[in-house]
């Protein structure tokens, strides 16, 4: 369900009534590109039935996921069909456009291929935990997340999303379990890890399906390189790669969380079955990994009131 992560801090928020999540979700609907739109932003049905709801609860979990379309038109053609365009103008007239004029130019033509050009559609997922304070966004990009904590603020009035940090970096800490070959509690090293030099060369290492238990990995942390990328397991149950940017990519659940759960797949087609089993596992992780890293960095801020200061959520 999440092949990547990014996690969120809510640092405050009052969540709205339900009718109130319902009636915003529906005015921020997913719709296709109009003929001449280069892109369209909006929210989808996260069990993908059409026409269902917008906001899934499982457990207490809320999952969403916000669907993006864009269409471009090929930078080659817009360059052929501007050049034959402004040479044109300029033997009808003997003079060349140029500056704003050739931008103007330029735009109508975009403007007009559009039409014809093959829309592609991506969609991201995004659970809010209200009890752990957490929302987790399914990219590995602090780019494309933070378009979507933009979607999420303009959605829940009163929002406020800050990415998690930590007391350690992730660079310094990868650094610190490769060069003494010891991995925190309940983690595992894996066989996957890139160094890079913080230099303008930006020299790089990578071990791919090598051990990492080896003197020459010390040796280039040594030399000033840093890990940027480190293949970790939790507790033999679910195996990712940390980035120097907190993110967690290529998440997978082992064998032995797939075995010992077990879904069965009724009308739901499995959903709810999958939400209860990533965000149970992932609920767990999460705290670990973050004590791994020296726990949150703390900053001096008023504790943001507690859902149920304002009232139960009605979804939970």
């Amino acid at each position: 369900m999440f092949k990547n992560a990014l996690v969120y801090r809510i640092e405050e928020w009052l969540p709205p009534t339900q009718d109130e999540i319902a009636s915003r979700l529906d005015g921020g609907r997913f719709a296709e590109c109009l003929p001449s739109q280069p892109e369209s932003i909006g929210w989808v049905e996260p069990r993908g039935e059409k026409h269902g709801v917008l906001l899934e609860s499982v457990a207490g979990q809320l999952i969403l996921k916000l669907c993006t379309e864009t269409k471009a038109v090929p930078g080659g053609v817009v360059k052929e069909q501007l050049d034959a365009r402004l040479e044109k103008i300029e033997a009808d007239t003997g003079r060349r456009p140029k500056g704003k004029a050739s931008r103007e130019i330029k735009d109508e033509i975009v403007h007009e291929l559009l039409p014809r050009a093959f829309p592609k559609r991506s969609a991201t997922l995004v659970w809010i935990d209200l009890q752990a304070k957490t929302v987790l966004i399914a990219a590995a990009s602090a780019k494309k997340a933070d378009a979507v904590v933009t979607r999420l603020v303009e959605l829940f009035g009163g929002l406020r999303l800050s990415p998690l940090q930590t007391a350690l970096s992730p660079a310094t800490a990868m650094a610190a379990w490769l060069s003494d070959k010891q991995p925190p509690a309940g983690f595992s090293i894996d066989r996957e890890c890139e160094l890079k030099q913080p230099d303008s060369e930006k020299a790089a290492v990578r071990y791919a399906r090598h051990t990492l238990e080896i003197d020459e990995v010390g040796e280039h942390i040594k030399q000033g390189k840093l890990p940027t990328q480190l293949a970790l397991t939790w507790n033999s149950r679910v195996s990712f790669v940390l980035s120097e940017t907190l993110a967690l990519k290529k998440i997978k659940l082992l064998d032995v969380v797939l075995e010992n759960s077990a879904p069965k797949h009724g009308a739901d087609d499995g959903f709810d079955a999958d939400v209860a089993i990533t965000t149970g596992e992932l609920r767990l992780l999460l705290p670990d990994l973050i004590a791994a890293l020296g726990g949150p960095l703390v900053e001096e801020a008023k504790p943001a009131p507690a859902p149920s200061e304002a009232g139960a959520a009605p979804w939970a």
